[in-house]
């Protein structure tokens, strides 16, 4: 009568025990630098798509508009519905770096990092929506003509949302992220003396450029793909996952 007893809390144990364990593998796979740097790539990737997109759709003039949104509302429509998922895979990128960071964190540049970035996605998100509502109401009455006082004003809005606001967002974004790199050597230290470079040009000369939109994503292109390689490079010792260079060095 007591060995089946036995039995049973022994078994019950042990899959409680495989559960516990599966779930750490689960956090620990979820905190790896591997998973900021996939999430980074994806991001920047959509991004450079996106913005690609609306460069080929858009001219550099956009004057009387029925003549390029008739024949480019749906690559325009394509291109919005890509900023949904940058957004998603840019705050997986946050989280996941700030994970990694764990307590090196520095509390002021790591609010000034969590808020730039997030500042960066509402401008971009309010950018995007009001380009929306242009082709939306174009493509519902494509037989009336465009206002063009109001073409005027709403496009003047999702332009200054976009250069004036999220692009200086990104730059305090790169400025915040390059500072904690060197801090913690989180990454080589030319990515961040370059990110510091490519913030101050987006702060005080991107209105001049229209190529400055890319500026951002390809920085984080290179961010990611450095830490990645460093992840492959580096060998798997347990405990080690989310540690910089010098911390693995030491461990």
């Amino acid at each position: 009568m007591v060995l089946p007893n036995s039995f049973g809390t022994f078994t019950s144990r042990i899959i409680k025990g495989a559960m516990a364990y599966e779930g750490n593998l689960t956090k620990t796979g979820l905190r790896t630098p591997k998973a900021a740097a996939v999430a980074g790539i994806v991001f920047a990737l959509l991004l450079i798509t996106t913005f690609g997109l609306l460069q080929a759709s858009v001219p550099a003039e956009p004057l009387a508009p029925r003549l390029w949104l008739r024949g480019n509302a749906r690559t325009l429509g394509i291109a919005l519905d890509l900023i949904p998922f940058c957004g998603v895979a840019f705050l997986w990128f946050i989280g996941v770096l700030r994970d990694r960071l764990r307590e090196r964190e520095d509390r002021l540049f790591s609010t000034v990092f969590v808020g730039s970035g997030l500042l960066f996605l509402a401008m971009l998100f309010s950018a995007a929506a009001v380009v929306g509502g242009i082709i939306i109401a174009f493509t519902s009455r494509p037989e009336l003509p465009v206002d063009p006082d109001t073409f005027v004003f709403v496009w003047t809005l999702a332009f200054s949302l976009m250069n004036v606001y999220a692009i200086k967002m990104a730059a305090v974004f790169m400025m915040s992220t390059s500072t904690v790199a060197l801090k913690t050597q989180l990454v080589p230290r030319y990515i961040a003396f370059l990110g510091f470079g490519l913030a101050l040009f987006l702060l005080f000369g991107s209105q001049y450029w229209n190529w400055s939109f890319f500026v951002f994503p390809l920085w984080v292109l290179l961010l990611s793909s450095q830490i990645l390689i460093d992840n492959l490079r580096s060998p798997r010792v347990p405990g080690t996952e989310g540690l910089s260079h010098r911390d693995r060095a030491d461990s």
